[in-house]
């Protein structure tokens, strides 16, 4: 067996601490400048999301919800001449919502409704000052009732076809919804326009 004097094992150490610190100190600085690159990447992320947020923020937030919801629509079936149209108007809002005009691209001429009178003498006429659903509350359009006329219809209107509506309300938002056409020959009024 042979013994190394210390002091040869001595700079053999040094030597071999020396060796792994320098090896050591390359894998630092790559470490150093990795860190430093993804540090500066996610910084830089996060500028650009702190930069896209409110965009993000206003891109996710939802659109505000339709004043109305419109229940069971459909119109009357006609190849021309007069029509209507019923629903169930129902105000999402904690206001009341006016509706102060409609129209659809089957009728150049499309009027709001009431009719007036009792048993068999009854006459439809505009709607002054339109429906006016109260906050949380629902207006029905029925036959013999409140209503959507179309007039002049210019395009047959089929069984089963879907018909395309916009209301227009007060304050000039808008609510679309498509009606199914269905026959009925109930609800003839006599139109008084003049009334």
């Amino acid at each position: 067996m042979t013994i190394t004097p210390v002091n040869r094992i001595l700079p053999l150490a040094l030597a071999v601490l020396l060796t792994a610190g320098a090896c050591a100190a390359p894998s630092g600085t790559a470490t150093g400048t990795a860190t430093g690159t993804a540090t500066g990447t996610a910084a830089d992320a996060g500028a650009g999301t702190a930069t896209a947020s409110p965009a993000a923020a206003q891109a996710s937030t939802p659109a505000p919800a339709a004043p109305l919801s419109i229940s069971d629509p459909w119109v009357k079936t006609a190849r021309s001449g007069m029509s209507a149209a019923f629903a169930a108007l129902v105000n999402t809002t904690g206001e009341a919502v006016t509706v102060v005009a409609a129209s659809t691209p089957v009728s150049p001429s499309v009027e709001l409704h009431e009719v007036t009178g009792e048993g068999g003498n009854t006459t439809m006429r505009r709607k002054e000052g339109g429906f006016v659903i109260p906050a949380g509350g629902r207006h029905v359009l029925q036959p013999g009732g409140d209503h959507i006329m179309l007039m002049d219809v210019r395009t047959a209107i089929e069984p089963g076809a879907e018909v395309p509506f916009t209301l227009t309300l007060k304050d000039g938002r808008t609510v679309s919804f498509t009606a199914i056409a269905k026959d009925f020959a109930g609800a003839n009024e006599s139109y008084a326009p003049h009334e």
